[in-house]
């Protein structure tokens, strides 16, 4: 643990898991939510993200049926459906740079759209994809303002330029939930059954109680927010790291062409050896770069007094990282670890890439899902290289992606005959060195 002042609070490092655990669950109602936190991310105000006490139970109780590894394996034909379109995009494209976080992007919206938002967005999905890039640059940032605590109704400086941003995925985002809950009350039998329909339709166990509007609307865009940068970032490290690593591209192509072709509703328990790149990738680029809560009550943690006001803040990205959990090269691509057998030697608060205990990330068996699936048919179908004038490195918004993009030449494995090969990574390469 670290401490330290700041102006605005005192600060507590934290990546001791037993301390972890202590903050997520044994302890949980000590620590909640901070200010700063609400207040960048005031837009959801209202959704699972920021809900606290009976609000965050009941809308708990209401969605976790929806994503339960059952109800999301159904979803197998959608996923693969579109990673396909995405395959045969490229293949089109053969030899050329391709933005591929730009395109994975595209990839995990679209699958949103046939998931969860069946009817379609009323924006285009350029247009919908760079406002979403926009509103979650801007959420991603904290404002002076912010620090001094000043009422929400003062505008933001950092902020105003994405507001006509904001308005059109809120615009898009109103409209979609509009229009589906008509659908829903002409009750004329062709209403999409996804998951915006049981959003809607949903109703406490125990209350009978449905989502407000608000609530609705502050869900669907934490779904997107969720359910399409967290992915596309998946994916995109997981083929950058890939694209250094030749002995586990070839794992990953070998249970590829061995297991795509096969059953679709256990097609994601037979690619073992893929979801251990993906757990991989999201150990060293974590989606959730940092986790913070306030102390409500003085506490002790790890045998370290806690005061009550301090800042507790949990970064993944260092935690996953720290020689003391994760051996003596912790920053080396390894998936090996989390292959049956050698994964649950991993202590549970030692990994957090959606984060812990009760308020876990509820979309993370979806975003595991499809990110296996993209990295099993785009590593059996093609070979990826970063050019030599691009520095990959990861920039910190809501999640950890790739700043400026990762452009990536693609070719066809059919069109090359065979892969080339590629220089084995150094030991410790700057592109995947903690910062």
């Amino acid at each position: 643990m670290v401490k330290t002042r700041l102006p605005f609070a005192n600060i507590v490092v934290v990546s001791d898991p037993s301390a972890l655990r202590r903050i997520l669950v044994d302890n949980v109602a000590n620590y909640r939510k901070d200010r700063f936190q609400k207040r960048m991310l005031a837009v959801l105000s209202g959704g699972l993200i920021l809900a606290e006490g009976d609000q965050w139970y009941a809308q708990r109780r209401i969605l976790a049926p929806v994503f339960t590894t059952r109800s999301v394996r159904t979803l197998v034909p959608a996923m693969m459906t579109t990673v396909n379109d995405i395959v045969a995009r490229w293949r089109e494209r053969s030899g050329e740079v391709i933005d591929v976080a730009q395109d994975t992007a595209d990839l995990a919206l679209t699958v949103l759209e046939r998931t969860i938002f069946s009817s379609g967005f009323s924006a285009p999905m350029p247009e919908l994809r760079e406002a979403m890039r926009v509103y979650f640059d801007a959420l991603g940032r904290i404002d002076p303002f912010d620090l001094l605590d000043l009422p929400d109704f003062i505008p933001r400086v950092s902020r105003l330029s994405a507001r006509p941003a904001i308005r059109l995925f809120h615009r898009a985002v109103d409209d979609m939930v509009v229009t589906r809950q008509h659908e829903l009350d002409a009750a004329n039998g062709e209403t999409p059954q996804d998951i915006l329909s049981l959003l809607i339709r949903a109703r406490d166990p125990q209350t009978g109680e449905g989502l407000t509007q608000q609530e609705i609307r502050a869900n669907a865009i934490t779904l997107l927010s969720a359910g399409q940068e967290s992915t596309a970032d998946a994916i995109s490290w997981a083929l950058y790291l890939l694209s250094r690593s030749p002995s586990w591209r070839e794992r990953v192509r070998a249970e590829a062409e061995r297991e795509l072709d096969g059953p679709l509703d256990t097609l994601v328990d037979r690619l073992v050896e893929t979801r251990a790149v993906i757990d991989e990738t999201l150990r060293l680029y974590p989606p959730l770069a940092a986790i913070s809560r306030m102390a409500i009550g003085p506490d002790t943690l790890a045998g370290a007094p806690i005061d009550a006001g301090a800042m507790i803040v949990i970064t993944p990205y260092v935690l996953h990282r720290h020689h003391r959990l994760w051996g003596e090269h912790p920053d080396v691509f390894d998936p090996g670890k989390f292959l049956p057998g050698a994964r649950e030697q991993i202590d549970r608060f030692a990994y957090l890439p959606f984060g812990g205990g009760a308020r876990g990330c509820i979309g993370s068996i979806f975003a595991l899902q499809e990110a296996t699936l993209a990295v099993a048919a785009f590593i059996r179908n093609f070979d990826f290289a970063v050019p030599a004038n691009h520095d990959v490195w990861p920039v910190h918004r809501i999640t950890l992606r790739p700043g400026g993009g990762l452009p990536m030449r693609v070719e066809t494995r059919q069109a090359r005959g065979t892969a080339a090969p590629v220089p084995p990574p150094a030991a410790r390469p700057r592109q995947a060195a903690a910062s």
